[in-house]
């Protein structure tokens, strides 16, 4: 018979107390401290019915698996945020995995309302709302998520997130150079979490016992020389004119996206095509890493193409990786930087860097696991003269690299 850890078990009663009172709860428990069996046995004991779990596509068939090994009396529908305008029917109770992804402000997401609607027609439904990083950037992106029930919801006395930050945030002015837009990061963490302390349920990976640390590491490649001769051109002419083809930088958001694909070895044209241009990283990695199982991280999709010449024996599938030791998992960044596990690699592989902190903060801790016993090394692929060391310097203090930021360094 499964048995939750004893840490689980101790959350799985406190989140019943907390539902049951609230009809809200948040576990705020850090990756890989086992959020899903947490919240479905969390299901199970309020007595829930019908239950809605909303994940990440590539995460739902670990949750299915899970949901297996529970076994529990309800029924339940998994189903990604992108299928979401899908379901039907009325549920009891609503898990929201990876919830800070409906946060976003000062508007809601399409997520949202899609989630919305969902809840407003299951009038009186729980929810639980799972994330190891509620608000990776800022408190802001707590308002839309403790919405989401007009029942329940601490703040349901505030119509919309303007109206909230009148209360809870400091509002500044930034100059965009061509518009000067209203600033919402600056929120009151303080006056916010004394609203919502009741709500959160958190755990450590620490506190769960895990041994590991990441070690990251950066490595740097050498391109070849045609590669940072169209980057050079490209930022002096802001376009590339082939044969057949066009570079088009006319925007500094562009110029930004574009050196962001050649240092990495690919293009998008202006036509919507793509090319590889340089393969030097991946034949890096392949050298560095022969005879290690590893994971990659990639952003385009001409760099999957790239990857996949290269490493012919590729898996997209976290669960078929696991199972094989002679794979190599391909895996987009922001698709799989959630509720996938990858705790069988030796060496979790950027091949390229996201502008968003999150995709760093979550896509680092994939091989952790509290079994794991060997030591979670990460490494971050950067072409020598390219782009991706500043993005780096500025995921990694957790802020996203904007167009401002790279206005400044190019």
């Amino acid at each position: 018979m499964f048995e939750l850890r004893d840490y689980q078990e101790t959350k799985v009663k406190e989140g019943c107390e907390s539902l049951l009172k609230l009809n809200i709860i948040y576990l705020a428990m850090e990756v890989r401290t086992g959020k899903t069996l947490t919240s479905l046995s969390i299901a199970n004991r309020v007595n829930a019915k019908n239950v809605l779990f909303v994940t990440k596509k590539k995460a739902i068939k670990s949750i299915e698996n899970d949901y297996d090994l529970l076994n529990p009396g309800y029924k339940i529908t998994i189903i990604n945020y992108e299928s979401l305008h899908k379901v039907i029917g009325l549920f009891d109770l609503v898990i929201i995995d990876e919830s800070h992804c409906i946060g976003t402000y000062p508007k809601p997401s399409k997520r949202y309302k899609d989630l919305k609607e969902i809840v407003k027609r299951s009038k009186g439904s729980k929810l639980i709302h799972l994330s190891g990083t509620p608000s990776p950037e800022s408190e802001s992106q707590l308002f839309w998520q403790f919405r989401l029930s007009d029942e329940f919801s601490p703040f349901n006395k505030y119509a919309n997130f303007y109206k909230w930050a009148k209360d809870f945030v400091n509002v500044k002015k930034v100059n965009l150079g061509y518009a000067t837009v209203n600033d919402y990061s600056d929120a009151n963490r303080d006056k916010i979490m004394s609203v919502l302390n009741p709500y959160f349920i958190s755990y450590t990976q620490k506190q769960a016992g895990f041994n590991q640390v990441v070690n990251e590491s950066v490595l740097y490649v050498e391109m070849k020389p045609k590669t940072y001769k169209l980057i050079k051109e490209l930022k002096k002419n802001l376009v590339i004119e082939g044969k057949n083809e066009l570079i088009l930088a006319d925007t500094s958001v562009k110029l930004q996206q574009k050196v962001h694909q050649l240092s990495s070895g690919t293009i998008k044209f202006e036509s919507g095509n793509s090319m590889i241009v340089d393969n030097s990283k991946a034949v890096y990695i392949k050298d560095k890493f022969k005879g290690q199982k590893i994971a990659i991280f990639y952003i385009f999709k001409e760099e999957f193409n790239l990857l996949k010449e290269t490493f012919t024996n590729w898996t997209d599938s976290p669960e078929e990786f696991n199972e094989n030791e002679n794979l190599v998992f391909l895996g987009q960044i922001r698709s799989s930087r959630e509720g996938v596990n990858l705790s069988s690699a030796d060496s979790l592989i950027y091949y390229n860097l996201e502008f968003s902190a999150l995709s760093y903060i979550q896509g680092k801790d994939r091989m952790t696991s509290k079994e794991r016993t060997k030591e979670n090394k990460v490494f971050f692929i950067f072409s020598n003269r390219g782009i991706e060391k500043h993005i780096y310097k500025r995921v990694s203090e957790k802020l996203d690299f904007t167009n401002n930021y790279f206005k400044q360094i190019k």
